[in-house]
């Protein structure tokens, strides 16, 4: 498209949008991110790109809830049309409507609990972008789903605030890559986007996140601007054991200790790098990827973690024949862990004893998993239990690895000082 050189859009989202021939486009995080800013201008851009196709047809704006359209993505979109000038002149707009000036599309606003069964009836639809996502019930996806069949290609777009970790939202679309279950063909994309990747962030609103972290506690803070969940700090596993700090290992520490979690269909293949010294556990490097290939494996460590071929991995059992290929293909260190009855819960406890466990800033990954890491809540009472949710948990997972040998000497970290 001529224009789209016009169009300036958050770095993190260009790739979204540049993925070919896929149904799901998503993106969650916290406030003062843009992605919903982002998303109403890349909608009217395809309500252009469809009507200049000759396309005829509707883009459906939804949300859970929507009494009026001051409470739908109308505004949104309107301010995005009238930021971009080839955008402004091919569209008009009303009090009550958003179309393009040949009239071929047109934009629907709508609650998807009570209006969902009336949409069927509309003209067919081209796009659904689901705003504010985060509270849109399962019955209200598996009714929408079926719905969107204007086209062969259409799309669902996702955007959301995380809040519950077991949404029906989150469950479904909080992945950077989204797999057909049947075919492993790439149906989705995702990324989180908060408000350190908003190259537009407002002063004011920056000015209002550092008196949230002066003032709101960490789990608060997380929660409203960097995309966690808002959750008891009670059931954070790894609660106020581990800071982000960079720093660089020198040769009178501990380590390096490697650890390798492989991935499974959805989950990620997990890579750690850590060390010890005075107490204090270091992650130095870490990196994951959803669907790679173990012909692929070591070279994507390799070119993401400096000399990982000189001292051992411990990687994940339950795949020998994995490791057998990595041995002979590029890691020929890598060695299984022991792990056993116990060992999750073991090596939780292990962890938590050192004195503080510090993460690189470059190990993103890490740091979201031990944001979110958590034991499960009594859902009528809210009492912390001691059952563990299996989830956010694969470079955790690499890190017991990792440290297995040293927690089999003694239980705790403290006990070989």
């Amino acid at each position: 498209m001529s224009n789209s050189a016009n169009i300036e859009m958050i770095p993190k989202l260009i790739p979204l949008f540049s993925q070919p021939n896929v149904m799901y486009r998503c993106s969650w995080g916290g406030r003062g991110s843009g992605k919903t800013r982002g998303f109403a201008t890349m909608s009217a851009v395809k309500g252009y790109m469809y009507a200049e196709a000759g396309i005829s047809g509707v883009i459906l704006c939804g949300r859970e809830f929507m009494n009026t359209l001051s409470d739908s993505s109308m505004e949104e979109i309107k301010q995005a049309i009238k930021e971009v000038p080839f955008l402004n002149d091919y569209y008009e707009m009303g009090e009550n409507y958003i179309r393009t000036k040949n009239r071929k599309v047109e934009f629907l606003f709508c609650g998807l609990r009570h209006n969902l069964d009336s949409i069927k009836s509309k003209a067919r639809i081209l796009l659904c972008w689901v705003d504010e996502a985060e509270s849109v019930s399962q019955a209200a996806w598996d009714k929408l789903e079926p719905t969107i069949r204007g086209i062969d290609d259409a799309e669902i777009w996702v955007t959301w605030n995380p809040e519950k970790m077991d949404s029906p939202c989150d469950k479904k679309f909080r992945h950077e890559k989204i797999y057909d279950p049947d075919t492993g063909e790439l149906i989705g994309v995702g990324v989180e986007i908060n408000w350190r990747d908003n190259p537009r962030f407002p002063k004011i609103l920056d000015r209002q996140r550092r008196l949230a972290l002066r003032n709101l506690t960490p789990e608060k803070y997380n929660w409203i601007w960097e995309g966690a969940y808002n959750q008891n700090s009670d059931a954070q596993i790894f609660a106020n054991k581990y800071v982000v700090s960079d720093f660089a290992p020198d040769h009178t520490w501990d380590g390096p200790y490697q650890g390798l979690d492989f991935g499974f269909s959805a989950d990620p293949m997990a890579f750690v790098r850590c060390w010890i010294n005075d107490g204090n556990l270091y992650i130095e490097y870490d990196c994951s990827e959803v669907g790679l290939e173990t012909d692929h494996m070591s070279n994507f460590i390799s070119n993401r973690v400096p000399n990982v071929n000189q001292v051992s991995t411990r990687a994940d059992n339950s795949r020998p024949e994995t490791i057998s290929f990595l041995k002979r293909n590029g890691m020929p260190l890598v060695v299984p862990c022991e792990k056993g009855k116990g060992s999750v819960e073991d090596g939780i406890e292990f962890i938590k004893s050192f004195n503080k466990i510090i993460i690189h800033s470059r190990c993103v990954g890490t740091k979201q998993e031990f944001d979110n890491y958590s034991y499960k809540t009594d859902r009528l009472t809210g009492e912390v239990l001691t059952i563990i949710i299996d989830k956010w948990n694969h470079h955790i997972d690499a890190l017991r690895y990792a440290l297995e040998p040293i927690m089999k000497a003694k239980g705790s970290f403290l006990d070989l000082l």
